[in-house]
């Protein structure tokens, strides 16, 4: 799948996207897409702002939240993860460890029917000013190009949100650095 960098790879490196990601065991040979930012926030503080993620999908409400607000501020009890936990509406946790990954399947036969399978693994990762999530979208869905550029071009919209909106309430919430 050859797309414009911007849309497979928004804001990764090179070596981001030559890692390993828990997604990759769980849709090998399959389509890949990168997203990642950088958040002026520490590991912890990042990856409980992920956790939310259970809830609500943090991207344009009116379109994958049912116009329902996603919550500006962290929902107790979210940070404790389980496998088979419902994500994001259509979503649902297959692999995680603390302060590193979350990884997501679609969960649902209607949703698969319109997405394909998708596996989605968001990591975090220590930097020096704080950490970096980095998103590997597995996805093997229509072997219409057309319907993959779609899928790829409606991704980077919506995920570009989602992690720009987790980003400003995860540096919003951070410790304050003396």
């Amino acid at each position: 799948m050859s797309f414009v960098p911007a849309v497979e790879q928004w804001g990764s490196t090179p070596q981001e996207r030559a890692a390993a990601y828990p997604c990759d065991a769980l849709l090998a040979r399959s389509a890949a897409l990168f997203r990642a930012v950088d958040v002026r926030a520490p590991v912890a503080v990042v990856f409980r702002w992920l956790c939310q993620l259970r809830c609500a999908p943090y991207s344009y409400d009116w379109i994958d939240n049912l116009g329902k607000r996603s919550p500006p501020a962290l929902t107790p009890g979210l940070e404790r993860l389980a496998v088979g936990q419902r994500a994001m509406r259509v979503f649902s946790v297959v692999d995680f460890a603390l302060d590193d990954h979350i990884t997501v399947a679609v969960r649902s036969a209607r949703a698969k029917r319109v997405l394909g399978d998708v596996v989605v693994s968001y990591r975090v990762v220590a930097t020096d000013g704080g950490s970096r999530i980095v998103v590997k979208i597995a996805f093997r869905g229509s072997s219409n190009p057309v319907v993959r550029w779609l899928f790829a071009f409606g991704d980077l919209i919506m995920m570009r949100k989602q992690l720009l909106t987790l980003k400003a309430l995860a540096e919003r919430s951070a410790p304050v650095r003396s």
